[in-house]
């Protein structure tokens, strides 16, 4: 009965071990699956795993005995055959891995570009290939160098040009100044500056343009002399007068004494020159658009006479000026006598309400072949040419036919200028009123009873067509 008893008592006592060990054994259990999970690598974790199998292992053999291992010591895993398993030399563990025998290019040392796109998904910078010498690829900057080599020649021909018609100007002036002087009291004198204030007697309007003013002689009350130079200054002007060649011009013109000079237009120019005479100038266009050839009075060459009467053309071409042609007739471009002339003519929109009164002066163009210091000095006959020109239209007298119908034809110009503009005024005038008939309209539309859009169309009806009645006198007759 005793040992009954004793036996009964182990058996309670073992079991009571046994059932304390497994609780404790699934409460670490529990917590090291919970580690392993919070874990990534926890697949990874071989360790944890080797200590696992350990413990289960000793818990087989002995329940008695527990024994705690330290988890700082690593785990060795032997094989089949009694040797350290290594995952690192496990075929299996590593799939798609690349060999790493000796005959392998893994271990070649070479660069390969990174296939991993940057930092948040931006691919690598790609730096382009900058060349390390400018020298050896000058090919590639040719645009650049074209246009640095263009500024540069530009710059260069603008300051030779504008120096070069500086002192073409100075030349002519410095050649003729002696016979200035001698037929004007004053040279260099514009009017607008006083005598001591005048160091320079030429005014440089632009690069290419000279001008000075002379004042103080008889028949005229001043003479405005312009040189015209070629754009030298500019390139694209040198280029095109290198494909059309060009001359450079000498302008004068002469303001004649009003009590001075007849009324009369006479013109002679070269063939280009008389096409302008007569398309752009009102009054070659108005009095005398005709273009007829010069060899009728001996001038040689292609100039053409424009004149109002026919008796003036035979008056100012006499032998001196015909002589002038036939020496000089590459130098003489225009000679144009006007007593009414206005300048340009106005286009069809800009025409004048008042009719423009006419200035009585004389033209001069010439050009200038040589302007080399000996070539200016011998266009001083040219000169002579212009005073002569002022003492004849001085002398000349119209005859009395020929003044009758210069004051007819200016008689005629007026009354059709005074027509045209009482046209355009009338045809103002009817815009007007149609566009004051067509605000009435639109005011009716808007009205919205009909009774009341029906009386105002009655009455604007009764006022147009009174308008448009014929307007008759009542006379009065008394009885006899």
């Amino acid at each position: 009965m005793r040992g009954l008893f004793v036996y009964s008592l182990s058996f309670f006592v073992t079991f009571l071990l046994l059932h304390t060990l497994g609780v404790l054994a699934a409460g670490k259990q529990s917590n090291e699956y919970a580690e392993i999970e919070e874990n990534e690598f926890a697949e990874f974790d071989f360790e944890d795993e080797a200590d696992d199998f350990s413990q289960d292992k000793g818990e087989e053999e002995d329940f008695v005995e527990v024994e705690v291992e330290d988890q700082d010591e690593e785990a060795i895993v032997e094989d089949d055959m009694g040797g350290e398993f290594s995952h690192l030399t496990d075929d299996e563990e590593f799939i798609n891995y690349p060999d790493r025998s000796e005959d392998s290019d893994e271990f070649i040392n070479e660069k390969k570009p990174s296939s991993k796109p940057g930092k948040g998904g931006v691919p690598p910078l790609q730096y382009a290939n900058i060349p390390l010498h400018l020298r050896s690829n000058w090919g590639n900057y040719y645009l650049e160098i074209l246009m640095i080599i263009g500024i540069v020649v530009y710059f260069m021909n603008f300051f030779t040009g504008k120096s070069k018609n500086q002192k073409i100007a100075n030349m002519w002036f410095n050649s003729h100044i002696s016979i200035l002087e001698s037929q004007f009291a004053l040279v260099g004198d514009d009017g607008a500056k006083n005598i001591e204030d005048i160091h320079e007697p030429i005014t440089k309007e632009s690069e290419n343009i000279f001008t000075f003013w002379c004042s103080g002689r008889v028949c005229c009350e001043g003479m405005l002399v312009e040189l015209k130079l070629l754009k030298r200054q500019d390139l694209v002007g040198v280029i095109a007068n290198t494909l059309k060649p060009a001359y450079d011009q000498l302008h004068i013109r002469v303001d004649m004494s009003y009590e001075d000079m007849d009324n009369f237009i006479f013109a002679i120019a070269s063939k280009k020159s008389s096409l302008k005479l007569s398309k752009d100038m009102y009054d070659v266009n108005t009095y005398c658009p005709e273009r007829r050839s010069a060899e009728k009075y001996g001038v040689a060459g292609t100039y053409f006479v424009m004149s109002e009467v026919a008796e003036i053309a035979s008056a100012m071409l006499d032998s001196k000026l015909v002589s002038m042609f036939k020496k000089y007739g590459d130098a003489i471009d225009t000679i144009h006598f006007s007593d009414q002339y206005t300048g340009l003519k106005p286009s069809e929109d800009q025409q004048p309400m008042e009719l423009p009164q006419g200035k009585k002066v004389l033209i001069f163009v010439f050009n200038l072949t040589n302007i080399t210091q000996a070539g200016l000095e011998e266009t001083s006959p040219l000169l002579h040419l212009v005073f002569y020109c002022i003492d004849k239209v001085k002398k000349y007298k119209l005859s009395r036919e020929a003044k009758v119908k210069a004051d007819k034809n200016r008689s005629k110009v007026a009354e059709n200028h005074w027509r045209s503009i009482h046209a355009a005024k009338a045809e103002k005038a009817a815009e007007e009123r149609e566009r004051k008939r067509r605000e009435v309209k639109e005011r009716i539309k808007e009205i919205e009873d009909p009774e009341k859009q029906r009386k105002m169309e009655e009455r604007e009806n009764r006022k147009e067509k009174k308008k448009n009645a014929p307007k008759m006198k009542q006379l009065k007759v008394k009885a006899m």
